[in-house]
């Protein structure tokens, strides 16, 4: 006769991956979970395994709950892991959207098993920070990544919700988890959790009520502002002043609309990077290339559009006075001490890493100065030595204000700067071959407009942009020869943003026969 049954025999500890990075409270939504489960008749364990970074890699906090009746059943206690299994995973939790395309590439996420929380906020990768071309991964992709690989795709901006309950994300994480159903405990479970954690349990349970609710499709998905309309915010954060505004009437009357946008854009930009002068400079500049886009252009008006947008960075170059001026306006305390949650009566101290090359200094200065500091000599070793080391400045004091404040006054003798000489020699050089190649072969200007992508950043980085463009333009008359002029120029182009050696352009340059 079989033995009967015991019903408890093929109990299964319910897995579960949290990836957040430091400062969301993962720690916490562990914790919860912890005490969740083990309120609710469940033994739970949890570990975590922290990134190498705060961005290159989040901390994996991972649980698994199993069931004490079955425990007691068998007569034993269950075996938990310590690290989660690829393929074995029933919920994962991310705190922004790349970490959910993470947990996708790394096999914790399966069609046949898991559902996967995700907030959609993003907030870049190194590797998409650092490439030299647009290296961020569009939010459409991620999003189909996540809903093909998993069972069930749950996803809503967290990080909004925690910002408008002045919360953190983590309760919002809660308050989805509760939502998808995928546990066996009643909303109040989750809840009485967050009360008897007893920290910020008013706030806490606001963010978990919205997110609940969003994340069952009873209320709307309200994100936060795009992070690179954001940025945008703080480098041309001032309201443009009168004389601004009428640049803009008069950039309006002969500038295509379709360039408007950008122009505008540019403009409140330089107007604020240095002055209205310089404004009035950019819109100079740009009317000649809208009367060659309008006397050889196919009616897009896209050279006068993308000229717009590479003019305005070019002339908005990043030098030391630059640095200095952003990291000293009240705008970007107020912006830190809100991104830290600042509360009355706390102190905030922010320290700024500085390393300024003898390079960089020189081309603050006056011309003839730079020019002497840069040439070999007393003068130049002296700089050289002073400066062989970083050092560190606090911001928030009066003397480390001080010292910034003193570089960014800097700004009205910016013009007469060795750096501001080279940048403007290069970009009218830039300006007079885009125009005259819009004669000969429209495509072709586009192409090279678009070159002006590879001179970016400053040090080494801008050298090297610098380099790489020369070497293209050098070979224009020889790539405007070849059947595919535009074409080639963009492969040159592809290949120069590929690598920062420039291998990869010479191969290019060769496989071309241009070499």
């Amino acid at each position: 006769m079989n033995a009967p049954v015991n019903p408890h025999a093929q109990a299964r500890a319910i897995r579960i991956a949290v990836l957040a990075m430091g400062g969301e409270g993962g720690g916490v939504l562990a914790d919860w979970i912890v005490s969740l489960a083990e309120h609710g008749g469940y033994i739970a364990q949890s570990t975590s395994v922290p990134g190498v970074a705060q961005r290159t890699g989040a901390t994996i906090y991972y649980l698994e709950l199993f069931p004490r009746a079955a425990a007691e059943a068998a007569g034993r206690l269950p075996v938990l892991a310590l690290m989660p299994a690829p393929g074995d995973v029933d919920i994962v939790i991310a705190s922004e959207l790349m970490e959910a395309g993470r947990a996708v590439q790394r096999g914790l996420v399966t069609p046949d098993r898991t559902t996967l929380i995700a907030s959609t906020n993003r907030v870049y990768a190194m590797t998409e920070k650092i490439a030299l071309a647009d290296g961020r991964v569009e939010d459409p992709v991620l999003r189909d990544a996540c809903r093909t690989a998993a069972k069930r795709f749950i996803a809503c901006d967290m990080a909004a919700i925690a910002e408008r309950s002045g919360s953190v994300i983590s309760a919002a994480m809660f308050g989805a988890l509760a939502s998808a159903g995928v546990l066996p405990f009643a909303r109040e479970d989750f809840e009485a959790t967050i009360a008897r954690a007893g920290v910020g349990v008013a706030a806490s349970k606001r963010a978990f009520a919205e997110a609940y609710e969003v994340a069952a499709g009873r209320a709307p998905d309200t994100p936060l502002p795009d992070p690179r309309s954001r940025k945008a915010e703080i480098l041309a954060h001032r309201p443009p002043p009168d004389d601004a505004a009428a640049l803009e009437r008069e950039a309006a009357d002969a500038l295509p609309a379709e360039a408007m946008e950008i122009a505008k854009a540019g403009i409140e930009r330089l107007a604020d990077y240095q002055d209205i002068a310089y404004a009035r400079l950019y819109l100079h500049r740009l009317k000649a290339v809208a009367e060659a886009d309008r006397a050889h252009g196919d009616g897009s008006f896209r050279l006068t559009s993308e000229t717009a947008r590479h003019l305005a960075l070019g002339m908005a170059y990043e030098d030391t006075i630059r640095v200095a001026e952003l990291k000293t306006r009240a705008s970007r305390f107020e912006r830190v001490a809100k991104e830290v949650r600042l509360k009355p009566g706390q102190i905030l101290e922010i320290e700024e890493y500085l390393h300024p090359r003898l390079q960089e200094i020189a081309e603050t200065v006056p011309a003839w100065l730079g020019k002497a500091m840069l040439r070999p000599g007393a003068l130049r070793n002296l700089i050289e030595r002073l400066t062989s080391e970083g050092r560190t400045v606090k911001t928030t004091s009066v003397r480390g204000f001080l010292q910034l404040y003193a570089v960014a006054s800097l700004k009205p003798w910016r013009r007469k700067s060795l750096r501001y000489t080279a940048e403007q020699d290069h970009l009218e050089g830039w300006l007079a071959q885009v125009r005259a190649t819009a004669a000969t072969d429209y495509a072709l200007a586009l192409e090279l407009v678009e070159c002006r992508n590879l001179v970016k950043g400053y040090g080494d980085t801008h050298e090297r942009g610098r380099a790489s463009y020369a070497r293209i333009v050098g070979l224009l008359p020889r790539v405007a020869a070849l059947a595919t002029p535009a074409a080639a120029l963009a492969q040159l182009r592809a290949a120069a943003l590929a690598d920062e050696t420039g291998a990869k352009l010479e191969e290019a340059t060769a496989r071309l026969g241009l070499a």
